[in-house]
């Protein structure tokens, strides 16, 4: 493996081709951040420089000037350079500072606790802070949401790192926040030049099962930034769950049962009513008015007979 390396054997020896290594920096994002740093140190060292001289220029001589740009431009510049140059190291650090801190936390109140009191009370604290949280269901299932949604995090940017094309650079995207849905977690992706939407859509079957999930959906977050895109990682199904009715405890079950079932009324079927057959009336005789009607009974009279109807109006 080519890059920024730690050597396992050995403490001193850092960088260079070994065996029994663990890659700290790839390859391809040491050497761009190699060749950003440069670009940095010499742009910033420049213009600073060149403003602290025109600065400079109306208290001192111009001579004196430039060593005064000089003197403030290059400090500048190195800590630009330095800054670009740990930026790799720096971002590793940001994807574990919630893990970081969330030890430092728990590290920091055991030895508070130790210090202070008894190892009975000790004990029993420790008891009670891990065991009422396994006890009651809410809170465990709180606590295994948001550790998901940790651990999906990382799992994202296995993702990232392993089958999803990075820009030329070898920048990864930026992973936000993450917090727990009903149905499993959300998390927020700022994408990095030469990476889109259209380029994960096809892999997110792999995406789910790297994220250990049922499926994998991504919309955008925003309608003005396209790059900034919205995973929603789904691990069960919550529609299928039984959900217990309200009108259970409207039933009174001291209520005597009747003997006869209750008729509930149903609407028309109209596919069994034959239709009537409507007859025009012919020139010179009268309609004829059917006896019964569809259901049975007797139609009503007419309140009015028009003898000598003219069948040519009707056609």
């Amino acid at each position: 493996m080519g890059g920024l390396v730690m050597s396992k054997s050995s403490p001193r020896r850092f960088g260079g081709r070994s065996t029994g290594t663990v890659t700290v920096i790839e390859a391809k994002v040491h050497r761009s951040s190699a060749r950003n740093a440069k670009m940095a140190f010499i742009l910033t060292a420049v213009i600073v420089g060149l403003l602290s001289a025109v600065v400079a220029a109306s208290y001192w001589h111009p001579i004196v000037s430039l060593f005064v740009g000089a003197l403030i431009g290059v400090p500048t510049g190195a800590a630009v350079w330095l800054l670009v140059r740990i930026w790799p190291v720096i971002r590793l650090l940001w994807w574990w500072s919630l893990e970081t801190a969330l030890a430092v936390l728990l590290l920091t109140a055991w030895v508070q606790l130790a210090n202070h009191t008894p190892t009975l009370v000790t004990l029993l604290v420790v008891a009670l802070v891990v065991g009422v949280p396994a006890a009651i269901r809410p809170v465990r299932r709180q606590v295994i949401a948001w550790t998901w949604c940790l651990v999906v995090r990382h799992r994202l940017r296995v993702c990232f790192a392993q089958f999803i094309i990075a820009n030329q650079s070898g920048s990864l995207p930026l992973i936000l926040w993450a917090r727990p849905t009903p149905v499993g977690e959300r998390v927020w992706v700022y994408l990095r030049p030469g990476l889109s939407a259209k380029d994960l859509e096809g892999r997110l079957d792999k995406i789910a099962v790297t994220c250990h999930a049922s499926t994998v959906l991504i919309e955008r977050a925003s309608e003005n930034n396209a790059a900034y895109l919205r995973f929603d990682i789904k691990r069960r199904e919550v529609l299928t769950a039984h959900v217990g009715s309200p009108l259970v405890d409207v039933i009174d079950p001291t209520a005597p049962v009747s003997a006869s079932p209750l008729t509930v009324p149903t609407a028309l079927d109209l596919p069994d009513v034959a239709a009537p057959t409507i007859t025009l009336p012919t020139q010179g005789k009268p309609a004829k008015t059917p006896a019964t009607t569809a259901n049975g009974s007797k139609p009503a009279a007419s309140s009015s007979s028009v003898p000598d109807d003219d069948t040519s109006d009707w056609i």
